[in-house]
């Protein structure tokens, strides 16, 4: 499998040199193309895109607004020398993120160059160090350009102000209170586009890890009126809070809450163990209603801390349809060994069974310090 940062590699270097050579007939593409591959195979994928960046500005020798047009008139050119290489979008990065490096003072032409070149890669990087510096600017943008033509530009504005976007700069403003995207989102929540909605949903997901509330009454006002397209949205949005069986989210999702279930009786193999031992639990589901139902069956954990207090932790088991008489037996295992990712602690542990958000039954058991 090809690492990431070689779709900035040598190949991506001269499509760069090509296509600024194409539109500025001055440019030196074989002197760029020397100081771009000058250490590069040292370099990693995010410290490549600086690299080029630099070794563009000293080519180039422009001042931003002219830098802007040059940029802009690529887009066709780019988009007539398209490839289909893995990572080779990865090669407009360093035109996009130039923006942001050298057209930070300069808003209005920048945000303008980034709706352009967007289409190119996608300048969900980029556009965040202006969010920051200017967010009523950028709003104002947004505004407009949820409306836009084109699913680039759409989903720009989605994912551009995801409050925690990966590799992205966080937007602290807006994980504090993300209203202002919220505003947004609601024109984007019926988006032809799949690729717009898709970040919608992420953007929500985001949002839910913060602010599980919110995102459940938005969803809730959504549902309301809710195509297709926006029914598949609200399902991945909340996505992290079925995870965390989070129990409004069930409702929500169409899941019964109310499920007439037989008495479940939670056994648990030892209701003593040791640190390292596994703890070994089995029951069984029987429906008594007429229909039959979907379940999201889940077990929940609450582990001790070490100051003594306990934190709930929810685990997924599995998503069942569960017929009326029918009884389904469930086993599971989870082990006490030492992983890097959680601490353990001795003392009092209670493990419940879920469905559907619910608590069907619970049981303590002790764990012990070897």
């Amino acid at each position: 499998m090809a690492l990431m940062k070689n779709g900035l590699g040598d190949a991506a270097i001269r499509r760069i040199a090509n296509a600024i050579g194409h539109v500025d007939p001055l440019f030196d593409g074989k002197l760029f193309t020397r100081m771009a591959l000058q250490g590069l195979d040292e370099l990693e994928l995010k410290q490549r895109v600086s690299h080029i960046i630099h070794c563009l500005h000293c080519c180039l020798n422009k001042d931003f607004a002219a830098m802007s047009q040059l940029l802009v008139t690529i887009v066709p050119i780019w988009q007539r020398h398209q490839t289909s290489e893995p990572n080779a979008g990865f090669a407009a990065w360093p035109l996009i993120d130039y923006v942001a490096q050298y057209g930070l003072d300069e808003p209005q032409i920048a945000l303008e160059t980034l709706k352009q070149l967007t289409s190119l890669f996608s300048a969900e990087f980029a556009i965040r160090p202006f969010i920051v510096r200017y967010p009523d600017i950028c709003h104002r943008y947004f505004l407009s350009w949820v409306h836009d033509d084109c699913e680039h530009v759409r989903r720009l504005v989605s994912e551009g102000t995801r409050p925690r976007l990966p590799w992205g700069l966080r937007l602290t403003e807006f994980v504090v209170d993300p209203t202002p995207n919220l505003v947004l989102l609601s024109v984007l929540n019926n988006d032809s586009s799949v690729y717009v909605r898709r970040s919608v949903a992420n953007h929500l997901n985001d949002i839910a890890k913060d602010h599980p509330n919110v995102v459940l009454k938005i969803c809730y006002q959504w549902q309301a009126n809710a195509s297709p397209y926006t029914q598949w949205i609200i399902k991945h949005a909340t996505r992290s809070l079925v995870k965390q069986g989070h129990p409004e989210v069930f409702n929500l999702l169409g899941y019964n809450q109310n499920l007439a279930l037989m008495p479940v009786q939670l056994l648990i193999a030892q209701q003593q163990l040791e640190m390292g031992q596994a703890l070994e639990f089995e029951f069984a589901l029987c429906l008594m209603g007429q229909t039959e139902q979907a379940c999201v069956v889940d077990f929940a954990i609450d582990f001790v801390k070490s100051n003594g207090k306990t934190n709930n932790k929810v685990f997924k088991l599995k998503n069942i349809r569960l017929r009326p008489r029918e009884a389904l037996h469930f086993k599971k295992s989870f082990s006490f060994k030492k992983i890097s990712t959680r601490q353990y602690y001795a003392g009092l542990h209670q493990l419940s069974i879920l469905v559907n958000g619910n608590k069907v039954a619970s049981q303590t058991f002790m764990l012990q310090a070897p």
